[in-house]
């Protein structure tokens, strides 16, 4: 998990996951290709395959990112110990060989193609974006970094949309509007932190709150991972799994960016700060409004998070045939103590991958940091993104 960076952790997911699919499919083809078109011939290992596909991604990508360079040796190595280990069980002979070569073909497929995407040029920390002074308009949120992330990831190239504005949401809520002052007040009532700002929030819902802060990425793979293992998806299932997930999951990411920098909507403790400065006689501020998770330096409109559920439960329901799966997921951030590497962590149950996908929504509002208006309008965006990449890419063959 890079430093909180759940971008840069999506496009590098994406990458190696398109790799490993088509490095399988050059093998044994069952599914369209994305950037490595082959047919390999004669005793190929599918397993050396597959770590060399994705050892040489994330070794390429790793490099590239913007960490410490502690940081990015220190991945580097773990790729490279993770490659070894994959290697080790399998005979050496013809097949290894071959197979560790098309995995490096497919790697290299998709690290040219992405190169120069412009994920390089990216301004992860920009302390000059112009800031809004009206109300309604971002400036840098009073609880965090006087900065704007990734200002300008919305220009990042794509995966599968044609253009990051192809199922582009509408604005937020005009703030002279009854709906936006529901949206206000319900915020203002549950996203308190319960020490500076009292809340009315319920136990499960600040459990709520608290268990999807986790990276989406991180999140949404290992739900996937688990609900594959129960449904008993082989390699290439599995392959084209991953790969609709991760690049859809990149694109909501990249689309998201593009529509929050260009409503530039204020964040919710800014907007309750400065309640009575916005012309809606049914939202009182409170200059002191403390949300329960610090506010991330993002504009609020639509949320990326509520983007990454949608886009992830539409996969899931899509692949798998259905949204009615049962399944329980655990998370890294309910605490010590509880969450999924602990003895006893922290489980909740969904029935549905559109029931997590709701709640991972609006976990955002109980925490403080979204209006109800941008999780929803977050959900239905990354739905009709992930609708748009099943029926594109990576197609079944009969």
């Amino acid at each position: 998990h890079i430093s909180g960076n759940g971008l840069a952790e999506s496009r590098m997911y994406a990458m190696v996951h398109v790799a490993v699919h088509d490095a399988v499919n050059a093998i044994d083809r069952r599914s369209r290709p994305y950037a490595f078109d082959a047919n390999v011939n004669g005793p190929v290992s599918v397993d050396a395959a597959v770590a060399a596909a994705a050892r040489d991604v994330l070794v390429s990508v790793i490099a590239t990112l913007p960490e410490s360079p502690a940081c990015v040796a220190s991945g580097i190595l773990e790729a490279n110990a993770l490659y070894a280990a994959a290697l080790m069980p399998i005979p050496s002979g013809p097949a290894k060989t071959a197979g560790v070569a098309v995995g490096q073909a497919a790697a290299a497929a998709i690290v040219a193609l992405r190169a120069g995407d412009g994920s390089e040029t990216t301004t992860w920390l920009d302390f000059d974006y112009p800031q809004g002074t009206e109300p309604g308009e971002w400036r840098f949120t009073p609880d965090g970094p006087p900065l704007a992330f990734a200002s300008n990831y919305g220009e990042v190239t794509p995966f599968v949309l044609a253009h990051s504005g192809r199922f582009w949401p509408g604005p937020p809520y005009p703030l002279r509007s009854k709906r936006y002052a529901t949206d206000y007040n319900e915020i203002k009532l549950l996203g308190g932190d319960d020490i500076t700002t009292p809340s009315t929030r319920p136990p499960d819902q600040t459990e709520i709150g608290v268990f999807w802060i986790e990276s989406s990425p991180l999140a949404w793979n290992r739900l996937a991972r688990a609900v594959s293992v129960d449904r008993g998806f082989d390699l290439w299932e599995n392959a084209r799994l991953f790969g609709l997930l991760n690049m859809a999951m990149a694109d909501g990411y990249i689309a998201s960016w593009e529509v929050k920098y260009h409503y530039s909507f204020w964040r919710p403790i800014t907007a309750i700060r400065e309640g009575d400065n916005d012309g809606n006689r049914a939202t009182q501020g409170d200059s002191t409004w403390t949300p329960l998770q610090p506010t991330y330096p993002i504009p609020d409109h639509d949320s990326g998070h509520a983007v990454q559920g949608g886009v992830a439960a539409e996969i899931l329901k899509q692949v798998f045939g259905t949204d009615d799966v049962s399944f329980t997921a655990c998370s890294t951030t309910v605490g010590p103590g509880g969450t999924c590497t602990d003895a006893t962590p922290v489980i909740r149950s969904y029935s549905s991958f559109s029931q997590a996908a709701d709640e991972n929504a609006v976990s955002r509002i109980y925490i403080g940091i979204h209006f109800r208006k941008a999780v929803e309008a977050g959900v239905h965006h990354g739905r009709r993104i992930a609708a748009y990449a099943v029926h594109q890419f990576m197609k079944p063959v009969q």
